[in-house]
């Protein structure tokens, strides 16, 4: 079965919302049970020290805390940006941030509208494309291929195991929110080579990879040789 897209409730609440606060804890469990900070660091030691990281979806930018925190000895001095619609990272989470060595920033709007307007060294994204249909997600990889050197995105596997798991985060204690939104991110979700498929042509100098990690996620990373690297940053 294809990908299928329904709206998920936390896009729709108010950040100030109680049951947007509720999701957004529970998020952070699943996201520890699904072991996301981890592949995301890992698959991020494959590039060299960036300067920024733009997090496109990062919400609250707990996520990216974390995984900050995998990496600030070896990486130090990094910018996160976090690209979300609207700014809700707290004043609490930045000073994490910057007691690690590392400064946070909000981007705020849609991203396939502020992705032109800045140069990361690194783009990453967090359970956040499968919420792109495929004309959208194209449009937007084909931003990252033009304006950073890297991308990383740990999404939702489309399979049956990931929608049973899905279907039990309520023993977790999920709210409703996280419930609905669960099942509906991974029916969004992405199996095989569907990302790599979306990814521009007529782009050389970039290498693809696309895998299971762990049970229930699907791994995303795009690798720019040195040459388009030195290229890019001559033509900025």
């Amino acid at each position: 079965m294809g990908r299928v897209l329904t709206s998920e409730i936390l896009d729709v609440l108010s950040p100030d919302d109680p049951r947007a606060q509720r999701s957004r804890r529970d998020m952070a469990l699943i996201n520890t049970v699904m072991c996301q900070s981890r592949i995301m660091a890992d698959a991020l030691s494959a590039f060299p020290a960036p300067k920024l990281i733009v997090d496109l979806g990062g919400g609250d930018g707990r996520f990216m805390l974390r995984v900050a925190r995998r990496l600030a000895k070896r990486w130090p001095g990094v910018t996160v940006m976090i690209a979300d619609r609207r700014a809700i990272v707290s004043a609490e989470t930045r000073a994490c941030f910057a007691r690690l060595g590392w400064a946070c920033e909000n981007l705020s709007g849609d991203v396939l509208e502020t992705m032109p307007l800045i140069g990361p060294d690194i783009v990453t994204a967090n359970l956040f494309l499968h919420h792109l249909d495929d004309t959208n997600l194209a449009r937007l990889l084909a931003l990252v291929a033009r304006q950073a050197a890297g991308f990383v995105a740990c999404e939702p596997r489309r399979s049956t195991l990931g929608l049973v798991g899905a279907r039990m985060v309520f023993a977790l204690g999920a709210n409703d929110v996280s419930r609905h939104d669960a099942v509906a991110s991974v029916r969004a979700g992405f199996r095989g080579r569907e990302i790599s498929d979306l990814w521009p042509e007529g782009q050389p100098g970039w290498r693809l990879s696309e895998r299971g990690a762990f049970a229930f996620t699907h791994l995303f990373q795009a690798v720019a040789s040195s040459d388009r690297t030195a290229s890019q940053k001559n033509a900025t």
